[in-house]
């Protein structure tokens, strides 16, 4: 796909990588970037000041807030679903409510946008949907059994996706990271790759027509770990 001239949407583009990827997309000559957050009014980095940039208000677990974007954003070739939140913790011991919550924005929203988005790509000739995944999708790690059976379902998703939207021409592409250096992790004494990186990995991929994204060492080292036994996933 070519990011020249195109009109692009980025969830959860208030901060991290949904900020970079609006930065990035705005310096490869996006025409319009639709910078979508819950509130719209958190949207202050300086890439927002740029007169391509269009704040949209979008809460990805509305299912209301989600159509109302796409009616706005109708004209759209790229979507990014790179909204998410993280912290429920164990399924075992942490608290249910919570990583329902967590499902609902990391695993529903991605299929709320799709749905809603999907129709939209094909008007406009296929255009591209990515997911941003995670090295967790794939990984035992005690502490983020929510967040890593999120992800998984959201991989799941994706690849789905990819085999029902082929046939308009949506390039579909999942993108699978360890840790990023975000407010996110911020917690972590962890080693992390930064969030221009991936944000300029993930473009690279739209640009080259690319299917999957392994970012960094630990989701490449994950990825082939699904190859042998189970203990061989925890972390």
């Amino acid at each position: 796909m070519i990011i020249s001239g195109a009109n692009a949407l980025v969830t959860g583009a208030n901060r991290g990588l949904g900020a970079e990827l609006v930065e990035g997309l705005l310096a490869r000559g996006a025409a319009t970037v639709y910078a979508a957050a819950h509130d719209p009014q958190s949207l202050t980095h300086p890439a927002v000041k740029d007169p391509r940039v269009v704040p949209l208000r979008l809460d990805v677990t509305d299912l209301a807030s989600v159509r109302a974007a796409a009616e706005r954003a109708g004209d759209v070739d790229l979507v990014v679903n790179n909204a998410g939140v993280s912290g429920s913790g164990s399924l075992l011991t942490g608290d249910p409510e919570r990583a329902r919550a967590e499902m609902e924005t990391n695993f529903w929203g991605p299929v709320s946008v799709l749905r809603a988005f999907a129709p939209v790509l094909a008007r406009r000739g296929g255009g591209t949907a990515v997911t941003v995944l995670s090295a967790l999708s794939w990984a035992a790690m005690p502490g983020a059994a929510g967040y890593s059976a999120t992800k998984a379902a959201a991989w799941s998703l994706t690849n789905t996706a990819r085999a029902e939207l082929r046939a308009q021409g949506t390039q579909v592409i999942g993108v699978h990271l360890g840790f990023m250096d975000t407010d996110m992790v911020a917690h972590l004494d962890v080693p992390k790759i930064d969030a221009w990186t991936v944000a300029d990995r993930i473009l690279d991929a739209v640009a080259a027509g690319e299917e999957e994204v392994l970012v960094d060492a630990p989701s490449r080292a994950l990825k082939e770990a699904l190859a042998g036994p189970p203990k061989g996933l925890e972390i």
